[in-house]
């Protein structure tokens, strides 16, 4: 069973955003082990390049495995390339690690560290958002891959 690890900053506050996150990591629990690392933001500092600095050097203590960043200027996969790319990568590696980072992004040295980079269009998605969307799209991979009819 692969090993998939999202590393994300900020946690879910409110209780749907909770409730939609346990409802997809229930459904993962039969393709895989899923790990959630939440990273605290970083708003005590006034400098951007210092949130970013700072949270970023939470974000390297966990790459592990095949790493993706979601980033706006990353590569849009169908749902069926995405499939596809995370079955690729299972045979070859036991841990995948998806990146979702803070309200200012990423610092440089964590994009030079990850070079996947995905997008799920060119929209900016509020944080939590962006974390049950990847959730779904995992999902949705894992059952495209096993031949379920939950894809149409």
């Amino acid at each position: 069973m692969i090993n998939i690890n999202i590393v994300c900053v900020g946690n879910l506050k409110e209780k749907f955003w909770k409730d939609a996150s346990s409802e997809y990591e229930k459904r993962l629990s039969k393709f895989c082990k899923l790990k959630i690392v939440e990273i605290e933001e970083q708003n005590r500092f006034l400098e951007i390049d210092k949130i970013k600095e700072a949270e970023g050097i939470k974000i390297l203590e966990h790459l592990e495995g095949e790493c993706f960043l979601l980033d706006l200027n990353g590569k849009e996969y169908s749902s069926e390339e995405f499939a596809d790319r995370l079955e690729k990568i299972s045979l070859s590696s036991s841990l995948i690690t998806f990146v979702i980072g803070g309200s200012y992004g990423v610092s440089d040295k964590v994009k030079n560290m990850i070079k996947n980079k995905i997008a799920f269009g060119r929209v900016t998605y509020p944080h939590n958002l962006a974390r049950i969307i990847l959730l779904e799209q995992i999902y949705r991979a894992f059952m495209i891959n096993s031949g379920a009819k939950y894809h149409k």
